[in-house]
């Protein structure tokens, strides 16, 4: 499906590179096939020198000869770039954006204002961080035009690094990019929670980091592997009087479960926000 397609990334900055890493090590996609644009002639001459893809510091001459188009450049600069593509998209060709809020509708009216005179199919898709080791959950949806098969397409270059889910209502995208998109920063920022609580209690730091991140990804395993609810490996944990249930009790008083949600509330929002583009 995907070794004799060309493929540009128009950005190349961590998540583009993460995806070409991933493209290539699956062998799904030949270097050849790949090509890179960004103002930052840095990032292109490290893409060329690590993965012997095609650089570019034009965004339409990277577009010119892709058959799919990943918008991999920051929310606020999506519209400069597609009224830079916009003369040189053809018939046939599948565009896939990653810009967080920005919505499918606003993308193609942005090449219909540059001049794009046919129908354009569009894949929103919010990956994740974890892309870069191959562990990203990513979330898809079809824009106006776009078909099973640019769905179907769109997921297979995201399996090369992680797990695809695709969302029928474009307007979840916001719940999606809160949740998943910015969820590895609340992870992170657990981690460095359980780190400090460690050190404070007198571990070395490096102990305390080393319990922490294998803590965390075991957990996340065992939910992963696991037939049963969280709630009941929650349960599996917890011993009635004791330790775990004193620190569970403490959780709670602070409001925890409430601050995830409101913090995933907020994320939403200003997803929303993006796409009205403030």
């Amino acid at each position: 499906m995907l070794t004799k397609k060309n493929i540009c990334f128009l950005g190349a900055g961590n998540l583009a590179e993460a995806l070409i890493k991933g493209l290539i090590s699956s062998e799904s996609v030949a270097p050849g096939h790949i090509f890179a644009s960004d103002k930052m002639s840095e990032r292109l001459i490290h893409l060329a020198e690590a993965y012997e893809v095609k650089v570019f510091n034009k965004n339409f001459e990277a577009v010119r000869d892709a058959d799919i188009i990943f918008l991999t450049v920051k929310p606020q600069d999506t519209s400069g770039v597609l009224a830079e593509i916009a003369p040189e998209i053809n018939h046939g060709k599948l565009l896939i954006s990653v810009a967080a809020g920005i919505t499918t509708a606003r993308i193609i009216d942005a090449l219909k204002e540059a001049g794009l005179k046919h129908f354009m199919p569009v894949v929103r898709a919010m990956p994740n961080t974890p892309a870069t080791v191959r562990e990203a959950a990513t979330a898809i949806c079809a824009g106006p035009g776009a078909g099973e098969s640019h769905l179907e397409l769109a997921a297979a270059l995201f399996s090369t690094v992680g797990d695809v889910t695709i969302i029928e209502d474009e307007s979840l995208m916001d719940a999606v990019t809160a949740l998943s998109g910015s969820g590895p920063a609340y992870v992170f920022l657990f981690m460095e929670a359980l780190i400090e609580g460690g050190v404070k209690l007198g571990l070395p730091r490096e102990t305390a980091r080393t319990l922490a991140l294998q803590t965390v990804f075991g957990a996340a395993a065992l939910a992963r592997e696991s037939p049963k609810e969280l709630s009941e490996l929650r349960s599996m944990v917890t011993s009635p009087g004791g330790t775990t249930m004193a620190g569970l009790k403490k959780l709670g008083e602070g409001g925890f479960c409430e601050i995830i949600e409101n913090a995933l509330e907020a994320a939403a929002i200003r997803a929303g926000e993006l796409a009205k583009g403030k």
